[in-house]
């Protein structure tokens, strides 16, 4: 179990470290670390969790900007789950339709009446990175009610040849990887 964890959490910080400066990365690989958090939250919860996960396994070459879908994932466990007493649950569909992709998650959350907070840094910024590198390309729609927390967003991607590789990589990460 140690073992898996490690493994589980080591993937997902070469991930960051390796692909979160590239420009773009492919969707598969984003799915894959998504995947990765999933499974390590999946320990944590172990069978109080509802999971319902429906991932595309085709891709088709499709690329996105790294580490846009983690942080909504993040926030369905932290915000939804978590705070839950009973069963907490999770639905998280990420659907292809030609070159545009929809993710629709939806958590259940407490329906303790809690202060009202404006969207966590998280979302923000999600929201910020799609207006900057999606404009005009994307939706973003969230809905909060008592008892469940409802997120859609569409973005339309883009196709590039499997050997290009796209990178922006700041000369910090650059001396890092020289070194590994």
């Amino acid at each position: 179990m140690a073992a898996k964890l490690i493994t589980g959490l080591s993937d997902i910080l070469r991930f960051i470290l390796y692909e979160g400066s590239n420009a773009v990365v492919p969707l598969s690989k984003e799915l894959q670390m998504i995947r990765d958090y999933i499974d390590l939250e999946k320990v944590r919860y172990g069978n109080r969790l509802e999971l319902h996960l429906d991932l595309p396994d085709d891709t088709e070459d499709l690329y996105i900007t790294p580490l846009l879908l983690l942080p909504l994932v993040e926030n369905s466990f932290k915000h939804g789950a978590s705070s839950m007493l009973d069963q907490p649950w999770i639905n998280m569909r990420v659907s292809l339709h030609n070159n545009r992709m929809q993710l629709k998650l939806v958590n259940g959350k407490a329906s303790i009446s809690q202060p009202l907070k404006s969207s966590g840094i998280g979302i923000q910024n999600v929201k910020t990175r799609l207006a900057l590198l999606y404009p005009g390309k994307h939706e973003f729609n969230i809905t909060n009610e008592e008892e469940v927390f409802i997120l859609n967003m569409k973005i339309e991607l883009e196709k590039k040849p499997k050997m290009a590789v796209v990178k922006n990589i700041s000369p910090v990460v650059e001396n890092l990887q020289k070194q590994v």
